[in-house]
């Protein structure tokens, strides 16, 4: 690869030429959310399709993401003739404004699809794509712009504490009684047991507490049900493709997986034919390994552009 001066900032102008794949180059962009300054990189090819993907920032970090994901994500796309769009919410990065949680970044999101759409002439529709929390906010905003075509979910956020409990004790405790290192510091009597049975005990009575729940599709379910009810109605109300990707050495991924097969609805939803799902069995949250991050980008890239 090729890469003209520059970085990752605003004000900044990059260009690429990949061997063997279609040229793009990177622009700066900056535009307006509810008075408000927001930044970005729009990744644009030479020759664009008409369906661009927006990269969703999840949790307390910025446009670039973990290991660098989300920029690696949108060069990788673009490479593919498909364009991208990373963004800063308000609050955050180099964004103004105070900062958002993902529940409240709708306005956000439209924002950067109303410049995206006008950043990259003949782009009709968008797919969003979302790590972690960004799943979440790419669920409760899908159905509300006709724009979305689909949405990438990866390892989506469905935290309870009592799902996370459960989870801890299923996935972890168990595990952990299987690896070698545990019964070393047995031996040893470098095992803190007091500190392990309180830990353990916190964690089971968490995973005992009831879950509530509601019925959560065909209707937008109300601002004060759990989480996992929220998105399932998102789910319900979105009509376009799904991607799901989960890893299998995250909590994260885990709790979303056991609370799926635990569920009629969810498991009706997820096995719908406008749903395609991939699994990384080796892979960690953030898909911290190039080899784990090359998969997911293949397997956008080339979902994308299957429909």
């Amino acid at each position: 690869m090729r890469r003209a001066a520059g970085r990752d900032v605003v004000g900044t102008f990059v260009g690429f030429e990949r061997s063997g794949s279609m040229n793009y180059e990177e622009q700066a962009i900056t535009f307006d959310c509810h008075g408000a300054s927001l930044y970005g990189i729009a990744s644009v090819p030479q020759q664009s399709g008409a369906r661009g993907v927006l990269i969703v920032v999840g949790g307390p970090q910025y446009r670039v993401g973990s290991h660098r994901q989300f920029a690696l994500l949108a060069r990788s796309l673009a490479s593919q003739g498909i364009p991208a769009m990373r963004f800063d919410y308000r609050g955050m990065g180099d964004s103004v404004g105070e900062p958002r949680t993902f529940e409240e970044v709708g306005p956000d999101l439209r924002a950067a699809i109303d410049h995206f759409i006008v950043t990259v002439p003949g782009m009709q529709e968008v797919v969003i794509w979302g790590l972690c929390d960004a799943a979440a906010a790419a669920l409760f905003y899908g159905a509300e712009d006709a724009r979305v075509c689909g949405l990438v979910l990866l390892n989506p956020w469905v935290r309870t504490s009592g799902g996370h409990a459960k989870a801890t004790l299923k996935h972890y405790y168990l595990e952990r009684l299987l690896q070698p290192a545990l019964w070393r510091k047995i031996v040893s009597g470098r095992f803190n047991y007091r500190g392990a049975l309180r830990s353990l005990a916190s964690v089971a009575g968490a995973a005992a507490k009831p879950a509530a729940t509601g019925s959560g599709v065909g209707h937008a379910a109300a601002a004060d049900a759990p989480l996992p009810d929220r998105m399932l109605a998102g789910l319900a109300n979105f009509k376009g493709k799904v991607l799901l990707i989960l890893s299998g050495r995250d909590l994260t991924a885990r709790e979303f997986s056991d609370l799926a097969k635990g569920s009629a609805k969810w498991q009706r939803l997820l096995g719908a034919s406008r749903v395609t799902r991939h699994a990384l069995d080796e892979a960690d949250h953030t898909f911290s390994r190039r080899v784990w991050r090359d998969q997911v980008s293949t397997w956008t890239g080339d979902w994308i552009k299957s429909w």
